[in-house]
């Protein structure tokens, strides 16, 4: 008898089907292929989803843009303010600090985080107040900001979050002066 219970012992029992090693070989093996053709449709949909709008130098494997305006608005300290006035459907811009000439146009680009078709310019005209033009900005998702007077001297950016009404924007550097400041002050409170 106990040579009877070793025979069916060494034999395969039933269908390999039945066996757990087996299916969760397919599923890994299915997996793979349908994260593949997923990867590969992201990857052929239109339009780049790493596009910048700056000018961009590329020099050997380094990508370098030109900060010049950024660096003149941070030296001369300039600030402002983007607010949506849904019930005039107009944007403004308010000067917060700086010597912004208030008799001057300024250039407003709205930037889609990923869809440059849906980028907007817009020239805002000086008014009493700061800056303003007459459009119904579109609240259903960020917007990316960038101000400049018409010569592109300086600029100021920002980001515009999805149902926010207003935002800020600042030079995209320091200024040299603020860091060293804030180096030394800090340095003095922790001797």
């Amino acid at each position: 008898m106990s040579a009877m219970k070793r025979e069916s012992a060494s034999q395969p029992s039933g269908s390999p089907w039945r066996e757990p090693i087996v299916w969760l070989m397919i599923v890994l093996v299915a997996a793979s292929v349908l994260g593949s053709v997923q990867l590969l449709r992201v990857s052929l949909r239109d339009g780049p989803v790493d596009a910048v709008a700056d000018e961009v130098r590329r020099t050997g494997q380094a990508q370098m843009a030109d900060l010049g305006p950024d660096e003149r608005a941070a030296a001369a300290g300039l600030a402002a303010i983007v607010r949506v006035d849904r019930a005039s459907s107009a944007l403004e811009v308010l000067a917060v600090s700086g010597p912004l000439d208030r008799t001057a146009p300024l250039r407003l680009h709205l930037r889609h985080p990923l869809r440059a078709a849906e980028d907007l310019s817009v020239q805002l005209a000086p008014g009493e107040r700061g800056w303003r033009v007459s459009m119904a900005l579109p609240q259903d998702h960020d917007w990316l900001l960038q101000l400049s007077p018409g010569d592109g001297s300086w600029r100021l950016l920002g980001r515009l979050p999805k149902g926010q009404l207003a935002a800020h924007l600042a030079p995209a550097v320091l200024h040299h002066d603020a860091v060293s400041d804030d180096a030394a002050s800090s340095a003095s409170a922790h001797p």
